[in-house]
Order: C-alpha cells, then structure tokens, then sequence
C-alpha cells in the first residue's frame, strides 16, 4: 500500500506546537509522490519542528518545582534525552503556566505504560511520531515490549546519532525498530518487521507530520487493519484538519471526529486539556493550540484476526465434510 508517502503537488501545512510550515513535495519515479527536503538542516521543516518540540520537552524537564498545599510539585516529566536536540543558545521560559503540548506529553505517556501494563506477554507498541520522540529510552516499559517508531527517516536518523552520542538505551529485554515515514509499504514493512495482529497493541501520534486529511485516513486504516478490537489510539491530531473540512456550521467538530474514527472502526473520545491539566494540578499556557487531544478505541477486528477465525471456520467445514463422508 502506498501510505503516507503520498502527497499533493500543492504547497502543504501542518502545525506542530503552533508553528506552522509550507513546503513543496516532488515526485519520485517508483514510490508516488514522497516528501524531499531540499534543505541544509537550519531550514529543513520536518526537523526544526521536531527541534521545537523537543525544545518545549528540555523546558519543561528544567522547569523548578513549586509548593502547593503542602506538596512540592515536580515537572510533568523528564527528558533527559531532549538536550541533545536543542540548541546551545535555547531561551528557557520557565513561567508557572505548562504549555499544552506538555501536557499532552504527559497524557499519551501515562496511558501508554497504564495499558502496556495490562497487556500479559508480548507487548506491541507503535508511534507515530516526528523522529526525535524520545519515549522509547526514557519510560519504563514493562518487559517483552517491541517498540516500532514510523517517522521522517531524515530526522530520525539525525536524532539516533545524537542518543548514541549520549549513551541513551533502550530497557533489557524491550525491541525498538524503526519503520520509515517515506516507505510506500509501511503495512509490509511491520510485518517483516515483526508485527502481530493477533496480538494486543497500542498506537500512539505525536508530531507525526500529517500533510491531509487523506494521508490522516490513510493512517486510521492501516492502525484498523493491524490492531485488535479493543486496542488504544491516542495522540494529537492537528486541528486544521477539522478547520478545512468543516464547512457546515451545523457540524461540530465532536461530530467531525466521531464520523471520521468511526468510518474506520474506532470510537473516540476528545480529551480537554483544561481537564488534563486540572487532574495533574497544573496551570494550562494562555492562548489557543493548534491540536486535538483524543483517545480513540478499535470496534472493529484486525486482519490478522479475521483471517484466523477464516481459517479456523474452514478448517470445522471441513472437518465436518470429512465425518459426514464417513457416515455415508
């Protein structure tokens, strides 16, 4: 299948902690249109917005604690990673205020190592991410988790030379393999690679650079052909996608949501980040944000186990053809 690869000739947007990029996609002679950076790394899109979100990620791991009621609150989480990425010349802001994208962090980490957790024997963890998403070094993931990253392989290329360079590791006994964004068989490549859809999975995106609605439909499709009913998608989902497509006033953006999941299986749920914020006992940043916190359930069954139960009716049918052969 050729998967998010393929993109307009048209200039194409997408936003990552309310920056918002343009930039060109070019055709290449086999695998459709794919996206080519003619640019050194100081302008290159694709990197600088994962530099950006790494940069809030470094803040938010040096933010000082504070007291309140007794209790000395600690930054969301810590990255120990994301220094490696920003520049030398960053301006920390260190206000009381945490920036949604932080705690959106938060929420996607804690749901993933809450239903790892749950999950008994092998774990499958896959994240759609922008290349420089450090979770697989510096969460405790329960052992026997395969963890797949599908990103822009420039960038993660990029930030794996500078977690080698700071002697970051993957947990014993867990797997990370890399699947790259550009790949026009993204659905081959996780099987080759070892993915089982007769086995449980959580997905998860987060700077995945989402050109159109169509590459976001094409991403429901293949987590709806690989994941089993009752498996977990949660992330960020960029909010101009729902800006373009709804025209009708009378369409809310709930009910945009539910029939764009819905028409690939998942029942979904949007996720406040005011409530997010509330339940960590932080201040949510002023201003609007350019991204929809959501959590989304798999209704529907994985290829994987459609095909099994395929083959396991066959094989009764024939079981059955067999003793009714001998009765005669």
């Amino acid at each position: 299948m050729e998967c998010l690869s393929r993109f307009g000739n048209a200039p194409v947007v997408f936003t990552v902690s309310n920056l918002r990029f343009k930039f060109k996609t070019t055709k290449t002679e086999k695998s459709g249109l794919l996206l080519k950076a003619k640019l050194n790394d100081g302008c290159d899109p694709l990197l600088q917005a994962a530099i950006n979100a790494a940069s809030l990620r470094f803040q938010e791991t040096h933010r000082p604690g504070k007291p309140i009621a007794s209790t000395y609150v600690q930054p969301l989480f810590v990255d120990p990673y994301a220094g490696c990425f920003v520049p030398p010349e960053i301006q920390m802001d260190l206000k009381k205020h945490s920036h949604h994208y932080c705690l959106a962090t938060k929420f996607i980490d804690d749901k993933l190592l809450r239903t790892a957790n749950h999950i008994d024997g092998l774990k499958q963890v896959v994240l759609l991410t922008d290349g420089m998403d450090t979770r697989p070094y510096r969460l405790n993931w329960p052992t026997s988790t395969i963890i797949f990253d599908i990103s822009p392989e420039r960038v993660f290329k990029n930030s794996a030379e500078k977690l080698e360079g700071v002697g970051a590791k993957i947990p014993r006994s867990c797997l990370f393999l890399h699947v790259p964004l550009e790949s026009s068989k993204i659905q081959q490549t996780l099987r080759a690679k070892g993915f089982n859809g007769n086995q449980p999975s959580i997905w998860a995106i987060q700077g995945l650079p989402v050109m159109t609605l169509a590459s976001f439909e094409e991403i429901l499709f293949i987590i709806s052909s690989f994941a089993m009913n009752g498996c977990l998608f949660v992330g960020e989902l960029p909010a101009w996608l729902t800006e373009t497509e709804i025209g009708n006033k009378s369409t809310t953006t709930k009910k945009w949501m539910d029939k764009l999941f819905m028409s690939s299986g998942f029942r979904v749920d949007m996720v406040s980040y005011n409530e997010v914020a509330s339940k960590l006992n932080k201040e949510l940043a002023p201003g609007s944000y350019k991204n929809i916190l959501f959590v989304a359930e798999q209704l529907r069954y994985s290829d994987d186990q459609m095909e099994t139960w395929r083959r396991e009716f066959q094989r009764v049918e024939e079981a059955g053809d067999e003793e009714g052969f001998e009765e005669l």
